[in-house]
């Protein structure tokens, strides 16, 4: 649900300068979804978090993204490629204190207003493309994408830039919607629900969890676990619509016109909805992975 760092492959132009206008439009909507500009789904744990309180979820996604990074006591440098509004490194230093937290997106304004909330806090967020960064080689500890490597097709640039920028031992860790199946032999249904998901969000195209497995093995990282978290995440899905309604009912009691982008960003978070229900075509998984020393 970020806006995300990325050149396209196919009428790259036009679809890149579409996304990085969908968000800069957009992003400001994401504050009817989460408090805390937290632009992703959530992580349900039963008398853990509250499933009646999205924001509960959404922050309990960030926690258990960051654990999967192993962070120690030493300092560590943390890159979030595709950072959105900086929620997930803002959450990041509140439980860290030993880190330096680095954001990268092509959005101007989640730069602006994402170092604005990172203010008097030990993070910076970049205009950078994740695919193509200017960080020198071994230079993070940890790198994390939070539903943004979607943006670009799940492109094998992008897991390779991460296997460059970190250093020997680093810590990768991926959560995102994935095909369980080539898109060619998904169902009617799964088809339709797929194809709209990607048009209103600006999706280039989604990847099988088995293809990241894999191309992370030809990259070099090791320990790779892949985990299908599907159910945990479900509850925050289940939101969207009680979300998309209040949303627009808030717009219409203030006499708001409804952006283009807004309108986009609602329908792609309903298909989002559908598309979880085919549950033979669709997963959402976090993996993780070590670069080798």
């Amino acid at each position: 649900m970020k806006a995300q760092s990325i050149t396209y492959t196919t009428d790259s132009e036009h679809n890149k300068i579409e996304m990085v206008d969908f968000y800069n439009e957009a992003t400001e909507d994401y504050e009817f979804w989460s408090n805390d500009y937290n632009m992703h789904f959530g992580y349900f744990i039963p008398f853990k978090t509250n499933p009646f309180k999205r924001d509960s979820m959404l922050n309990e996604m960030n926690s258990q993204v960051l654990k999967r990074l192993h962070i120690g006591k030493s300092k560590t440098r943390l890159v979030d490629m595709g950072c959105g509004m900086g929620a997930t490194m803002r959450h990041a230093l509140k439980q860290y204190k030993n880190i330096i937290a680095y954001g990268i997106t092509l959005s101007d304004f989640q730069v602006k207003q994402g170092n604005e909330l990172l203010k008097g806090k030990n993070g910076i967020i970049l205009k950078e493309n994740y695919n193509h960064t200017s960080f020198q080689s071994n230079t993070f500890n940890s790198a994390v994408a939070i539903e943004s490597l979607c943006h670009s097709g799940h492109d094998y640039k992008s897991l390779k830039e991460a296997h460059r920028i970190l250093k020997p031992g680093g810590r990768f860790v991926i959560a995102d919607a994935f095909l369980k199946k080539d898109q060619s032999k998904l169902c009617r249904g799964g088809k339709y629900s797929y194809k709209k998901l990607c048009s209103h969000w600006s999706l280039e195209k989604l990847e099988t969890h088995g293809y990241i497995r894999e191309k992370l093995e030809a990259l070099g990282f090791i320990d790779i676990k892949v985990e299908n978290v599907s159910f945990k995440v479900a509850p925050s899905v289940l939101h969207v619509p009680f979300a998309i309604t209040g949303f627009i009912l808030k717009k219409l009691f203030n006499f708001k016109r409804l952006k283009q982008e807004s309108f986009h960003n609602l329908k792609g978070s309903f298909y989002a909805l559908l598309s979880g229900l085919h549950m033979r075509s669709f997963g959402y998984y976090i993996i993780s992975a070590t670069k080798a020393n």
